[in-house]
């Protein structure tokens, strides 16, 4: 049975294609019962606007903004790679998306980014930070019609539309439970890395790690949380003198980044060194893995978070309904055994392939 048409819609209300048209497009000059009568027709047909072809209709064009966290760190650069390449297979939906990039864990110069009154679009993605301006700036742009969403850690709840990304009170809660499996058969001591206290999702991962670890039976110790801004040489330099001043710990967490720094720690350490939890899939990351410096990885793939991301903005821009995104996202935990084929691996095999069909 095929899908009614607006010319259904129109002979139903008994009013011309024009008129319905101009009712649904809510371009005004139509009598009120001419109105009535049309949205009766609609709602009895069961008439759904193609929302596509009407954009294309009327040339409509998409603006999206991400403002993401400028940083030598692999998973924000996964992040703006995800970006790239959501426009370039969204072209068809007439998609423009600007990226601003400003500090990581630096509050007010994400703020000044928010702030600024340059920032057109019809919605806005933003890693969040939590601190009073940044939330005053969220709420700014809100009130100029923008919405804002909030993409790998949260903030401003009752400002945001919506939030894209992990539970990360789940993610710390099964590191935690990694960690513990691991040290079953002795009296654990972890230590937990984290970037920074003002990122709600370092926050929540340590939170959730630490019911796991030191509110269950037996408790294991947890040393206070290391804050090294994702920079490798604060990593090394703090987490090396934690671990010498604790020459127990069997367990590291580290919440953020900065682990090259930490790797390098891990490769003079003599053995058994301490179980390893990391968060992404990063090229650092996963050559821990491979040498056995790193047991396990936490990815909370940025690709898919992006494309959701977008799947939401371009909801909120064309006012349908959408379903609220939180933890639609259920993280992959990676062993050395289970690693994916890196990518430079598989653009061996296809320019491999190309050449014998050429």
């Amino acid at each position: 049975m095929r899908k009614p048409t607006l010319q259904d819609v129109a002979h139903v209300a008994g009013v011309s294609y024009a008129t319905a048209d101009r009712v649904l497009n809510m371009r005004g000059g139509v009598a009120q019962k001419s109105v009535d009568r049309v949205h009766a027709a609609i709602q009895s047909l069961g008439y759904e606007r193609d929302l596509h072809a009407a954009n294309l209709s009327r040339r409509r064009m998409y603006r999206f903004c991400f403002v993401l966290p400028k940083a030598d760190h692999s998973f924000f650069h996964a992040l703006r790679d995800a970006v790239a390449r959501e426009q370039m297979l969204r072209q068809s939906d007439r998609i423009i998306i600007t990226v601003i990039e400003v500090p990581a864990f630096d509050p007010d110069s994400l703020a000044e980014a928010l702030e600024s009154k340059n920032i057109i679009c019809d919605c806005l993605a933003v890693v969040a930070i939590e601190a009073p301006r940044v939330t005053t700036a969220i709420a700014a742009v809100r009130n100029r019609g923008i919405a804002v969403i909030t993409l790998v850690s949260d903030a401003a709840p009752e400002m945001r539309a919506a939030y894209v990304g992990i539970d990360n009170v789940i993610a710390g809660r099964t590191a935690g439970r990694l960690l513990r499996i691991a040290n079953a058969t002795c009296q654990g001591v972890i230590l937990p890395v984290l970037g920074s206290m003002n990122a709600r999702d370092h926050r929540e991962r340590l939170e959730g790690a630490n019911a796991v670890l030191t509110r269950e039976e037996p408790a294991m110790r947890l040393l206070p949380a290391l804050s090294v801004e994702d920079r490798p040489d604060l990593m090394r330099a703090l987490a090396g003198k934690a671990l010498s001043e604790n020459p127990d710990v069997t367990g590291i967490y580290s919440i953020g980044a900065g682990n090259r720094g930490l790797l390098d720690l891990l490769q003079e350490m003599p053995t058994p060194r301490p179980f390893v939890v990391l968060h992404e899939l990063t090229p650092t990351s996963r050559s821990g893995l491979e040498l056995g410096l790193v047991d396990a990885v936490i990815d909370q793939k940025p690709a898919q978070e992006i494309t959701l991301a977008i799947d939401v903005m371009k909801a909120i821009a064309d006012g349908r309904d959408w379903r609220d995104p939180a933890r639609d996202i259920t993280p992959t935990i990676f062993l050395k055994d289970n690693l994916p084929v890196a990518e430079m691996a598989l653009a061996k095999v296809a320019a491999t392939t190309f050449e014998r069909m050429a």
